[in-house]
């Protein structure tokens, strides 16, 4: 890939760099691979289970969050909430949808389809040669007080997606993106923090969103490697079922 030339100087924040001493978004992204455990950890693990809690700051409310997660695309996120009852996603293949008491079950089409299946891609951050088709480090900013590479990423399918990694440490620190929703466009700020190592891998245990307003942290407890999940863990519910048995008008 040819990295952008860029003539002249880059401010970001409190630092002054001139643009060709910005490293290869390339080498960023390897860097990261390597701080987090390094490709044969990653190359070890092809699902987990993870378990912890999710806070919706504004409502007060936290609730029990549960996360399957298979290679090569599969993964369900389970959250139950007392007195609203449990909030669902699922991606198995090319499905996603969702479900809860307030919307009901919903199939993902389009641009929010192709961001959760994205997402729903297993160490995904290793296999970033596959997923994306450009990658560039446009600058350096500060996030919480120290210095990031900000990095964009040029996903094949679906909307770029900016990501700022800590130069200190390498870790993914910020992620940040426009998500196509029954709601409309939103703009969504991630803050991956609390970096512990499960196995042989190191991850972020804590991750605080901003979305519409909205606060939400997932908090996890416990990554439970290579679990013995059921085959038929991802298969949609029925009521799911029912909206891809559907004839398209």
């Amino acid at each position: 890939m040819t990295r952008r030339i860029t003539i002249g100087l880059v401010f970001c924040g409190a630092s002054l760099f001139a643009a060709d001493e910005l490293p290869k978004a390339e080498t960023i992204l390897e860097k990261y691979i390597e701080a987090t455990g390094g490709k044969a950890a990653y190359a070890k693990v092809h699902g987990d289970i993870s378990t912890g809690t999710m806070t919706f700051t504004a409502m007060g409310l936290t609730g029990k969050l549960v996360m399957y997660s298979l290679a090569p695309d599969k993964r369900l996120v389970e959250i139950t909430l007392e007195g609203v009852g449990k909030i669902s996603e699922g991606v198995n293949g090319d499905v996603a949808w969702s479900m809860n008491a307030m919307q009901g079950p919903r199939l993902k089409e389009g641009e929010e389809k192709a961001t959760t299946l994205l997402q729903a891609r297993y160490n995904a951050e290793a296999q970033w040669r596959d997923l994306y088709k450009t990658v560039e480090t446009v600058g350096v900013e500060q996030v919480d007080g120290k210095d990031a590479y900000k990095v964009l990423l040029t996903p094949k399918s679906g909307r770029p997606i900016t990501k700022w990694y800590d130069k200190d440490t390498n870790l993914l620190v910020k992620i940040a993106m426009t998500s196509q929703s029954p709601m409309g466009e939103i703009a969504i700020e991630t803050f991956p923090s609390d970096y512990r190592k499960e196995g042989d891998l190191i991850q972020p245990h804590k991750m605080v969103m901003k979305a519409a307003g909205q606060d939400l942290t997932m908090t996890f407890d416990k990554v439970e490697y290579n679990a013995d999940i059921p085959k038929d863990k991802f298969d949609p519910p029925a009521e799911v079922k029912a909206l891809m048995n559907k004839p398209a008008k």
